[in-house]
């Protein structure tokens, strides 16, 4: 929901120096300032004041434009959107596997040691490019599943914890999610990455499972699990944004 705040919007966002959208809930309770892809939402409860509003976007202005000049810089160091070629090496963990496409009534993909065979549909309307994903989306997701099910049981054993699921999805802020009930969610295309920040990954989740926070405990449990987090942490955090199909 786009608002105005107090006073005309153009001017309060030409006082700023940035422009934003604000998103009501009658969910939330507190007032935040969300940063994502160089765009802006303040989000907050439907009784908010608007001149409370006001002065919080005016106090939070400083980090904000920080935080719109940092994506801005990584968004356009990004690489385009590859085009999926017969040979394109796509990344899986510590391995490149390479796309072998063919054609045929049903859309379908497998790997065959180090190449994966796609099938591409020829009663679709989607585009080559959009069928490779879809084909490549769903690939990923599956093995994610698996891989990253039997990682986190094998660390909850070593660890003494117990998770209750785990599933998988693409999500845009967060590369894995634990819940207070100790069901696990993380963000499939991680098999972008090399194992070891895989590996990571699942030491940080599964140490949500015994310190739901970030605290001084949580990271010394992270550590004992994976003693490389912090360069780990680092990897993920300077490269992330490129882990897509």
């Amino acid at each position: 929901m786009d608002e105005v705040i107090g006073l005309k919007k153009n001017a309060l966002e030409s006082e700023l120096g940035f422009e934003f959208t604000v998103a009501r809930s009658a969910r939330r309770r507190t007032v935040s300032i969300e940063v994502r892809a160089a765009k802006v939402v303040i989000r907050a409860p439907l009784n908010t004041a608007k001149t409370f509003l006001m002065a919080f976007l005016q106090q939070k202005a400083a980090w904000v434009r920080a935080k719109i000049a940092e994506q801005q810089t990584l968004i356009g160091s990004l690489p385009p959107v590859p085009d999926y070629t017969q040979g394109t090496g796509i990344a899986f963990m510590d391995e490149t596997l390479r796309l072998v496409l063919g054609r045929g009534p049903r859309a379908a993909i497998a790997r065959v040691g180090q190449e994966l065979h796609l099938i591409l549909s020829t009663r679709v309307r989607m585009t080559e490019q959009e069928q490779i994903r879809a084909l490549l989306a769903r690939w990923y997701q599956q093995q994610a599943l698996q891989i990253l099910t039997r990682k986190t049981a094998e660390l909850c054993a070593r660890a003494g914890l117990l998770f209750s699921s785990v599933n998988v999805r693409a999500t845009r802020s967060k590369w894995g999610h634990c819940t207070s009930k100790g069901a696990i969610q993380y963000n499939w295309q991680i098999l972008l990455a090399p194992e070891a920040i895989v590996d990571y990954l699942v030491a940080h989740e599964v140490s949500h499972l015994r310190h739901q926070n970030h605290s001084a405990d949580f990271w010394a449990l992270v550590t004992a699990l994976c003693p490389s987090c912090k360069t780990d942490r680092a990897w993920l955090k300077a490269n992330g944004a490129r882990l897509c199909l």
